[in-house]
């Protein structure tokens, strides 16, 4: 008689492991693609309709409009491209990815008298992003 209820084996376990992190890889991919569009969106917004932004005089980090339609549409279309990458399981992409994630952070935080809410978000998911690729393990061969 053999008793089911035990655990699984060690290497059951690290297969679990593996898979939950490759799972938390994709989410980080996901929505690096995602908020590199929406970044990439904002951006354009920006550079052609600047009214769309609220004009904050006498900010510390005060920069014109369309500086940051630059700055949020370069990013953007940077975060995008490293999401694909993330999916694709690239190990340069999860580097890159946690790199403008922390920057996407910093020009967000720069960017919240402009759009408060928007920023908050973006950030937040910046954070996700970051944590997730972190987190990855990738089960060696």
């Amino acid at each position: 008689m053999s008793d089911t209820t035990h655990p699984p084996t060690t290497g059951t376990t690290r297969s679990t492991a593996a898979a939950w992190s490759t799972g938390f890889a994709m989410f980080a991919g996901a929505v690096l693609i995602v908020v590199g569009i929406c970044q990439a969106l904002s951006g354009i917004s920006a550079l052609f309709r600047d009214q769309v932004y609220v004009a904050t005089p006498n900010y510390i980090y005060s920069f014109d409009v369309t500086t940051w339609g630059w700055v949020h549409l370069i990013l953007g279309v940077a975060l995008a491209l490293t999401g694909l990458g993330v999916i694709q399981g690239q190990t340069w992409a999860r580097v890159v990815g946690i790199v403008l994630a922390a920057l996407s952070i910093i020009a967000n935080f720069m960017f919240i008298p402009h759009y408060p809410i928007w920023s908050i978000v973006i950030i937040a998911l910046d954070v996700a992003v970051i944590w997730a690729l972190v987190r990855e393990q990738r089960e060696l061969a």
